[in-house]
């Protein structure tokens, strides 16, 4: 049966291609998997650069278009993306942020030094309630990132109790004096970020005990329950998960892990001038996720037969050098067609383990890394859809629909290092209405791919299919 498919979703590397190369997949769709929980499709806000500031928030009173603050056209955008979750306020922001900090009245909160981001100095106006009630706008879940690393627990218990307890309480007054009467409803808690790392310099065996201090007093309020998150491994720190595992196992929900696509952190390259070996070497290194991503799971297999504990890849993404002209420490980078193959790969290979992994975190939604918007930096209102923003919102249909399973067989290419790497990706599953969607990825710089498909278990009663390609990046209007 070629090319006889529902909702087919294309990711080109270029819009005009030299030659078609044949390939073939068999989809399996009488073999339904795991669903594919929504929360894949996370987004992540850090106090980095203008993800916060003039991305999501630029006051009441700005004379740029905003609902309570909340910046429209970017609003509105994430809004169209039905984002699930998003996480805040870090990432290594989370360890030197204090709550307190950001409540009461605008005017009469501290300002705070950005220590991890260049140094910026934040008046602290986009706090808890600012995050919250922007949750509750878009309709996703929020994500807290609690403080380990320079916090203390009686400071992360009354957080979690001014945010989620309706009794009589002393943080709950303190809410309401704040203009907030009703708890809000927060169900990701992260317990440190990064704590081998910024949030701390600790080994797995010293997070373990402050993990299992901290989450002793992090006591559920009223029907708010937490699901909580332990502060998991970069990338191939095996060690780090086993340890976890194995010593607060039975009191995490969550363990994080974090994975980013560079392939040299001292020269991490430009986003938007590279060699054809630079970008299959970015692809190269984006598909080293899936081994990384099966051996953490593969431990926690071994220790959790029953797969009750979450891998939640909370941060992940693209990172480029940053863009001339940008400030230093702001992590501003340009977005092209190779971001939004790298979004494209890394979904369909997490589309694979969703037995285990129930939460991904693109790193960022606004200005930031491999994010969603980009907004003028120079203050005129303008902002721009990434081309990975159009990947997130062509492959919402795979939101809550069951993975189903697909033979691929493409040519390959060899990158620098030796490695091959394929010219297809694809991801399969049936959607809650029924219909069944399909994305394909043509990693190929030059040649077009003509895929004849087969379908097992079902027959196709209608085809529709849109395409991503460019040849540039994303442009602000003049």
């Amino acid at each position: 049966m070629k090319r006889l498919f529902t909702n087919t979703l294309l990711l080109l590397a270029t819009a005009l291609t030299a030659q078609a190369q044949q390939a073939t997949a068999t989809l399996y769709a009488d073999q339904p998997q795991s669903k594919i929980h929504r929360e894949i499709y996370g987004q992540f806000a850090e106090h980095l650069g203008s993800c916060i500031y003039g991305g999501l928030w630029v006051g009441e009173n700005s004379p740029i278009p905003n609902i309570k603050g909340y910046r429209k056209d970017v609003f509105d955008a994430l809004k169209a993306l039905q984002v699930p979750v998003l996480r805040w306020p870090g990432g290594c922001f989370a360890d030197d942020y204090h709550w307190m900090d950001g409540i009461g009245p605008k005017e009469q909160r501290p300002t705070l030094r950005n220590n991890n981001w260049g140094g910026t100095i934040e008046d602290n106006s986009f706090g808890t309630h600012e995050f919250l009630n922007l949750c509750e706008l878009l309709g996703c879940e929020p994500y807290i990132s609690g403080n380990v690393g320079s916090g203390t627990v009686k400071e992360m218990a009354q957080w979690v109790e001014y945010m989620t307890s309706d009794g009589d309480t002393p943080m709950a007054r303190l809410r309401r004096q704040n203009g907030r009467e009703k708890a809000w409803k927060v169900k990701y808690f992260g317990i440190g970020n990064e704590a081998w790392g910024c949030g701390g310099n600790m080994t797995p065996e010293y997070y373990s005990n402050e993990y299992r201090k901290f989450n002793t007093y992090l006591r559920d309020q009223g029907d708010n329950h937490l699901f909580r998150i332990a502060s998991g491994a970069s990338d191939y720190d095996y060690n780090w998960t086993r340890v976890l595992m194995k010593n607060i196992g039975k009191r995490m929900q969550g363990i994080s892990v974090h994975y980013y696509t560079v392939k040299d952190w001292k020269n991490k390259g430009k986003a938007t001038a590279f060699s054809p070996e630079e970008y299959y070497l970015t692809l190269e290194k984006c598909l080293d996720v899936e081994p990384v991503v099966a051996r953490h799971c593969a431990i926690m297999d071994s220790l959790d037969t029953e797969k009750k504990i979450a891998l939640m890849v909370d941060e992940w993404g693209t990172w480029w050098d940053e863009e001339p002209g940008t400030i230093s420490g702001h992590l501003y980078q340009q977005n092209s067609l190779r971001d939004a193959m790298v979004a494209a790969l890394m979904l369909n290979v997490f589309h694979k383990y969703t037995d285990r992994v129930r939460m991904c975190n693109i790193a960022q939604v606004v200005n930031v890394l491999q994010s969603m918007i980009l907004t003028d930096q120079k203050g005129t209102g303008h902002m721009v859809l990434t081309p990975t923003y159009h990947v997130f919102e062509m492959y919402r249909p795979f939101q809550e629909a069951t993975c189903l399973p697909i033979a691929l067989k493409c040519d390959s290419v060899k990158t620098i290092e030796g490695k091959s790497l394929p010219l297809l990706s694809a991801s399969a599953a049936r959607t809650q209405k029924g219909n069944i969607v399909l994305a394909l990825a043509n990693t190929s710089l030059k040649d077009s791919q003509t895929l004849d498909i087969t379908l097992q278990g079902t027959k196709a009663k209608g085809v529709s299919g849109r395409i991503l390609t460019h040849h540039a990046h994303s442009r602000m209007p003049s």
